[in-house]
């Protein structure tokens, strides 16, 4: 079984700024992570390969440094990573963000399954990975918290169950397909230190907007239909205060605010 698993890298730092222009985040001036909700598909896809054999590449698309989470997949067990990395990429909406997923995935693959995250913590859109099986003119299921394993890597289906807010359902999913797998799906193992080397020994796949075919305006800011016309940032209405003194000092200052408060 061929699987590909679209992870991302977000910002590990509530810090983070946003270009005045593009209202679009600044990312280089904090660090990233991988997004939490992309280990979960993450360790389907190494359970699945462990159960009916094949192989898991992790695709990221970023700056240079979100290698750092293919290195992170490949620790988890994935086989390889490809980093989609070009500044032709920046500044994407969903819609074009899938459209360059859809393409490597096109030109990497054929695969069987092909899984997301719910959504990413820095967007909470949860429509890259629909868009992307649309894409691909690929049978999707989202909300998926509990994929049973096949019988076999031959199986032509795969069964998953889908989570609502008021129950669950089990479908019958055809291959090759694509599922968004939700955080009740399985527990996320940590990397290895085996696989760490395997990444170091190896590294990843690096894929910029050439060798993808697109046309130019197809990617990025430029590719996306949707703009950001205007953000904003709560202003905290909490007053902070330093307290000073010895210990029972401090506690009758506290004590005194406490009982002003309304």
């Amino acid at each position: 079984m061929k699987i590909a698993v679209c992870i991302k890298q977000v910002p590990d730092s509530g810090a983070v700024s946003l270009d005045p222009v593009t209202h679009t985040l600044v990312r280089a001036s904090v660090g990233v992570m991988i997004n939490p909700l992309d280990e979960f598909p993450l360790e389907i896809a190494v359970k699945l390969k462990e159960k009916c054999g094949g192989t898991v590449t992790a695709i990221t698309m970023g700056p240079p440094r979100a290698e750092e989470v293919l290195a992170r997949a490949i620790a988890a067990g994935a086989d390889d990573g490809i980093l989609l990395s070009d500044a032709k990429f920046a500044g994407g909406d969903t819609w074009a963000t899938s459209l360059v997923l859809a393409k490597t995935l096109e030109q990497t693959g054929p695969y069987d399954l092909i899984l997301f995250g719910k959504q990413a913590i820095d967007g909470d859109t949860a429509q890259v990975g629909p868009e992307t099986a649309a894409h691909l003119g690929l049978p999707q299921a989202s909300s998926v918290n509990n994929v049973f394993m096949p019988e076999s890597a031959n199986d032509s289906s795969l069964k998953v169950s889908r989570l609502f807010e008021e129950g669950s359902d089990i479908v019958e999913i055809a291959l090759p397909a694509v599922l968004m797998v939700l955080k009740e799906a399985a527990e996320p193992r940590f990397g290895s230190l085996e696989g760490r080397l395997e990444y170091y020994k190896k590294g990843v796949r690096k894929m910029n907007f050439a060798e993808l075919g697109m046309p130019d305006g197809s990617s990025g800011l430029k590719g996306s239909p949707t703009r950001v016309a205007k953000t904003m940032i709560p202003k905290s209405s909490r007053q902070q205060r330093r307290l000073s003194g010895s210990p029972s000092e401090m506690a009758a200052e506290l004590a005194s605010i406490i009982r002003s408060i309304k």
